[in-house]
């Protein structure tokens, strides 16, 4: 079987937390869909924004761009969908059907099991342009649809997809239990004390403090904790992560592989190789890849008039339901020190903000608004900061990195021309 995770035309306003990544590799609750997805037993098959090619072949080399049409069945998955064990259990359920199906909600396909050889008029690289949003469009997939014989069943909802950013935090709050169950249950940890389980080879202090009556505390292989450090479950530390000494990390946190995080840390999502080594508050947070928050960064994550927070993109504002929504921070991020973000503040792909951060800040700009400049930066300068980056965490610069960061300057130039600071070369 095909296994075809699909980015539809909603992946694109998804910005800046999947720029430079497959919607599909976004972190919520220590899992992505990838992963769960791998487990199903099939070919996985990655429909994406045409200028992720390179890197989901370098970094997803599983993963093909093409359908196996000697394969009879395949099952399209949006890319969008909530990874969690539930989601999982539905997609194999699915998966196990010999007759075409499909789940839908509010007019957008969530998962579709169909013949093989009625998805070839879908498959890209039919149609696809360089700056398309995505390959799979609904009406086409609808004209398909009509034409497959016995008619697909329609599903009963079972699985969730987020729209907008900000939701990948208010959706982690909601699964982090039942993800941690499932890595404790088929996991090896070792439990040391009431709620902490560790992985292999993990580096542990002599004086530290776990509180776990409202979840457990995951430390997961060659993890190091620093001394007089404060966890306060759920929370998953990513293998090879470091917490910095007198590091407060609470109430739904994840971490990716390889970070370094200090200070305040509260229900917040950190990806891969991102660095908070420093004292400072970081809440309700998506934080991307590749990040540097400097000492003494910070941002609020509630209203002084205690709303609703309302969430500015490019689409349109947006009610998060939620008195509680911090920052989201784009891939390649970086904050000097003592930088204040404001609430619900969205800061682009590539860029660096000093000072007091009070709009949303396009990508690839050097934005220190409080002191009178707002300037944009030339790719070659990110990509020069990448290889300095990758350097001291021994890893090689590829091709495909240096193309990426000139593909995201391209995709996010139309961001820097409609921002509302002028913007100087």
């Amino acid at each position: 079987m095909n296994l075809v995770l699909f980015e539809d035309s909603i992946a694109d306003q998804l910005h800046p937390i999947n720029t430079g990544r497959p919607t599909y590799a976004v972190s919520i609750a220590s899992f992505r869909l990838i992963d769960w997805v791998r487990q199903l037993g099939g070919r996985p098959v990655g429909w994406l924004r045409p200028y992720l090619d390179a890197i989901q072949a370098a970094d997803f080399p599983d993963v093909d761009n093409q359908l196996d049409a000697r394969r009879d069945w395949s099952l399209l998955i949006n890319a969008r969908i909530v990874p969690s064990p539930s989601a999982f259990r539905v997609l194999q359920q699915i998966s196990k059907r010999q007759a075409p199906c499909v789940m839908q909600a509010d007019d957008e396909t969530l998962v579709a099991l169909l013949p093989t050889t009625a998805l070839q008029a879908l498959a890209p690289p039919t149609n696809w342009q360089p700056t398309s949003p995505g390959v799979f469009t609904e009406a086409a997939f609808r004209k398909i649809v009509a034409t497959v014989d016995p008619p697909a069943q329609r599903l009963e909802v079972q699985l969730q997809a987020y729209r907008h950013p900000h939701e990948l935090v208010q959706y982690q709050q909601r699964i982090i239990h039942e993800s941690l169950q499932h890595r404790l249950d088929h996991g090896q940890y070792q439990q040391l004390q009431d709620g902490l389980f560790i992985g292999h080879n993990v580096q542990l202090p002599r004086d530290f403090v776990v509180n776990a009556k409202q979840g457990p505390v995951l430390v997961d292989d060659h993890a190091t904790l620093g001394p007089y450090t404060y966890f306060a479950g759920p929370v998953y530390i990513g293998p090879n992560s470091k917490v910095i000494e007198h590091a407060s990390i609470k109430d739904a946190v994840c971490l990716g592989h390889t970070t370094k995080v200090g200070g305040e840390v509260e229900a917040s999502i950190v990806e891969p190789y991102t660095n908070k080594q420093h004292h400072g508050f970081l809440g309700h947070s998506y934080v991307g890849s590749w990040v540097n928050l400097g000492a003494g960064t910070c941002n609020s994550d509630l209203k002084n008039t205690y709303g609703e927070v309302k969430m500015e993109y490019a689409y349109g504002k947006v009610n998060t339901g939620s008195q509680f929504v911090g920052c989201i921070v784009g891939d390649y991020a970086k904050s000097a020190i003592n930088t204040s973000i404001f609430t619900g503040k969205m800061i682009g792909t590539c860029s660096m903000v000093y000072g007091f951060v009070t709009t949303n800040v396009p990508s690839f700009v050097n934005y220190a608004r409080h002191f009178g400049q707002v300037t944009e930066m030339a790719p070659s300068v990110m990509v020069a900061t990448q290889a300095r980056m990758f350097a001291r965490r021994q890893v090689t610069q590829r091709e495909c990195d240096i193309r990426l960061i000139q593909d995201m300057h391209e995709r996010t130039r139309r961001e820097r021309l409609l921002s509302e600071e002028p913007l100087s070369l």
